[in-house]
């Protein structure tokens, strides 16, 4: 009897970083898809209209890692248009968001959820394993602030021995 409200949409099976949470160097071949085989933009926009139809009010793009669809900021417009949709939000792992914020806000997005394991570059760099360093994360938060994207939200995966001392720090 509970009303569904909130629709996930994971636009990109994978990602640029190497989580060892989620995405770990050996099951990246197990979920590449190609270009064809994935939903076009118009097809995702007619299944959110039906579920919006249904009552659902906030649509969230996921991935893998959202912002490595091309053409992103054309989906999040066509979803926009949708009526009845109150909320449009996206996750992502940051690595791209300095480029892309204005973008997606021109196009309609409204907030931003950032994947974010620390804030000591070395540390960052070893949850994301592929060397990817925090201030090119930070400057996409900083980038989708100045775009207006919020409230900005920020995830943190801890994990034992690597990075819980960084709680206190990203608090």
């Amino acid at each position: 009897g509970r009303p569904l409200r909130d629709l996930r949409i994971a636009v990109m099976e994978t990602c640029n970083y190497r989580c060892p949470y989620c995405m770990p160097e050996d099951s990246v071949d197990d979920v590449a898809l190609g270009a064809k085989q994935r939903l076009d933009f118009t097809d995702i926009a007619q299944i959110a209209k039906a579920f919006v139809a249904q009552g659902v009010r906030k649509i969230r793009l996921t991935g893998g890692e959202p912002l490595l669809r091309r053409n992103l900021p054309e989906l999040v417009s066509l979803l926009k248009r949708i009526d009845g949709l109150e909320d449009l939000a996206l996750t992502t792992n940051g690595s791209l968001l300095a480029r892309k914020a204005q973008s997606l806000k021109d196009a309609g997005l409204q907030r931003v959820t950032v994947s974010l394991d620390g804030l000591d570059d070395a540390v960052f760099r070893q949850m994301n394993d592929v060397d990817f360093p925090v201030a090119d994360v930070l400057a996409g938060i900083e980038a989708a602030r100045a775009a207006g994207l919020g409230p900005i939200k920020v995830n943190m995966v801890v994990k034992r021995g690597t990075n819980e001392h960084e709680i206190l720090p990203m608090a």
